[in-house]
């Protein structure tokens, strides 16, 4: 389409703890190799139960925040679904929601996701990116469509799935969500999924994010059973241990000359458990000396970081995909 939302300007402004600035400019590849399966999070602000089909400036902006920065890495698709709406995820505020509505967002992602098998990907390797309610409409799709294909199995890169709970049985890196897409444990490995949910300490008991068999685990089926816990794979350190995180936001959270800030060094993370609950524990990493902005538990403490669960590692992500690329394009030569 014309003005693709999923390749927009990635011009960067750079802002170190001493407020020194430089700028970088990442181009969307001109590769056709792999392809991206992006689902957005709830954002419909269409008074109904499930949302149409029509393309709204809500679905626009999230495209643009959250498909646009992994265009350096693939070609990027961002399928319209009949989502359940904000409106109606109020009505419901730990995320319980009805069996008709789940139904009816997941019957039209499963559309456009068929479409983009049949009508997109013609064989290619492919990595699916999904946020909150994507994210579970993703875990439906992959154990669904995918995790018994061996053959569909083989082609996925990696597949990002923030804020969704992906459950495995504990100190497992597979078998719960799904019988045979693990938990990434390294750097460049492929076929397996990065997850979690940002917090700055222990999620509450009625989080909505990070414990299994409530909240979001609800929007996919994921009822509560023994034995689970929920996967966090720290995005700057696939393999475990505390990292640096590569933050960018878009830059209308601190005024700058391109659409898009970054934060070198602001954060550090590490993934924690504590009192039945998986989280990427996130922190501030620099002094009081940093006047950088920070960000917060905007929708209060049952979410934590939810809201910017991406943008807090977003280099790293893109990173660990291109990473991913490069040995699923070695191992296949």
């Amino acid at each position: 389409m014309t003005n693709d939302p999923c390749q927009q300007s990635l011009a960067t402004t750079a802002v170190t703890a001493t407020g020194a600035t430089s700028v970088s400019s990442p181009k969307p590849t001109a590769s056709t190799t792999f392809a991206c399966f992006y689902v957005y999070g709830t954002v419909s602000r269409e008074p109904s139960v499930n949302a149409d089909l029509k393309r709204g400036q809500a679905e626009i902006n999230s495209a643009l925040v959250q498909a646009t920065p992994f265009s350096p890495v693939c070609q990027v698709y961002a399928p319209i679904y009949r989502q359940v709406t904000v409106a109606d995820l109020e009505t419901h505020p730990d995320l319980n929601l009805g069996p008709a509505e789940t139904v009816t967002a997941y019957d039209s992602i499963k559309a456009g996701f068929e479409d983009f098998l049949t009508r997109e990907l013609d064989g290619r390797p492919f990595v699916v990116i999904g946020d909150s309610q994507g994210a579970a409409m993703l875990n439906v799709l992959l154990a669904r469509l995918v995790d018994d294909v061996p053959a569909l199995r083989s082609r996925l890169v990696t597949a990002i799935i923030l804020g969704g709970n992906v459950e495995v049985p504990a100190g497992q890196l597979v078998g719960g969500t799904f019988k045979h897409i693990p938990a990434c444990s390294r750097r460049g490995e492929t076929g397996c999924v990065i997850a979690y949910s940002s917090f700055p300490s222990t999620p509450p008991a009625d989080s909505l994010f990070g414990r299994p068999g409530q909240g979001v685990s609800l929007q996919s089926g994921q009822t509560a059973r023994p034995g689970l816990q929920v996967v966090c794979v720290n995005p700057g350190a696939l393999s475990g241990g505390p990292a640096t995180l590569g933050s960018v936001f878009p830059s209308l959270l601190q005024a700058a000359p391109t659409p898009w800030v970054s934060y070198p060094g602001l954060y550090t993370a590490r993934c924690e458990q504590s009192d039945g609950a998986s989280w990427l524990n996130v922190t501030k990493a620099t002094g009081p000396a940093d006047h950088r902005p920070t960000v917060t538990e905007d929708l209060g403490p049952t979410y934590g970081y939810h809201a910017w669960d991406l943008g807090l590692a977003q280099d790293n992500l893109v990173s660990d995909v291109a990473a991913a690329e490069i040995t699923w394009t070695d191992d296949h030569r």
